[in-house]
């Protein structure tokens, strides 16, 4: 399965401060700037087949761009995993296609969330964020929950995190881990980098059953968002397992404008798990998610 590259970044930060001076205008100076950034940032830059990679990869001729960036590539597979690559910018956002969440109240007096990839390019963080936090706000008495996560490919997990900050405890909701350190995610600080001042927000009781559905592909920012839920009593997972894409991509653009993402952080559970590139297994297997999900919140 190929998940859209461009919303499989958990994190983007500009490099306009990196301290790396390598000339880029050559080839041969292209993926050594880009060697240099693996060297420093990606997930697997310590371990021994990097070494032996980066090697062959700065012993290659370059002959021109389309080498370079097919060198870089096998590069970033090695060092950083197969969420990490290397990408055209995208010249004409005319015809992206990117969906609104969806949001309903299923008989029995359930909520269904649809949660799909959010980049931002059509369809704003705000409108991301209210269409569902705005409909859980109104329906607090509702019998039960369900997060639907299926097909949600990635992008920025921020809004996706607000948008359902009802149903999460405060505090941390997962970390990233690097080669270098663990940092926190807290729920708080998401919700306010979305302008949603966190005591703004009412929560539901934390008896009330959710259920996450998720496919093969729920992948990067929606894992991160399903790992959100990981570990809480009330919760329970019906689908298939997920792309296993569970890591934070620090983002660079290169001199020829090209979008660089390196996975540098693989994604920690409240539960202590460690997620990556192995596939999210669901409580409940099934080909039937949503149906097992209503039955099983109208059986409690």
């Amino acid at each position: 399965m190929k998940i859209g590259k461009l919303l499989l970044l958990a994190l983007a930060f500009s490099a306009a401060s990196c301290t790396l001076f390598i000339n880029q205008q050559t080839p041969k100076g292209y993926v050594r700037y880009a060697v240099s950034l693996l060297d420093r940032d990606a997930l697997y830059a310590d371990r021994p087949e990097w070494k032996e990679k980066r090697a062959e990869v700065l012993a290659a001729s370059v002959e021109d761009m389309d080498a370079a960036h097919r060198l870089i590539q096998e590069a970033a597979a090695v060092a950083g995993g197969k969420h990490s690559f290397i990408m055209a910018p995208v010249r004409d956002t005319t015809t992206y296609e990117e969906v609104a969440p969806e949001v309903s109240l299923l008989e029995g007096n359930l909520i269904h969330a649809v949660l799909p990839a959010h980049s931002g390019v059509k369809v704003s963080d705000s409108l991301y964020i209210h269409t569902i936090l705005d409909f859980l706000q109104a329906h607090q008495d509702a019998r039960g929950v369900i997060v639907d996560l299926r097909g949600n490919t990635g992008g920025n997990m921020y809004p996706m995190i607000t948008a359902v900050s009802p149903l999460l405890p405060d505090g941390i909701v997962f970390k990233f881990q690097s080669r270098k350190q663990t940092t926190p995610v807290w729920l708080d600080y998401v919700m306010e980098s979305c302008q949603i001042p966190a005591g703004s927000v009412a929560k539901f009781p934390a008896s009330t059953p959710v259920a996450v559905l998720t496919d093969d592909h729920t992948g990067s920012s929606g894992e991160a968002t399903l790992i959100c839920f990981r570990g809480l009593d009330n919760v329970r997972t019906f689908g298939a397992p997920t792309a296993g894409y569970a890591s934070g991509n620090m983002s660079y653009t290169l001199s020829d404008g090209y979008l660089f993402a390196i996975t540098r952080s693989a994604d920690v559970a409240r539960t202590g798990e460690v997620f990556c590139e192995d596939p999210i297994l669901p409580d409940v297997p099934t080909e039937t998610p949503l149906a097992d999900a209503i039955a099983w919140i109208c059986a409690l």
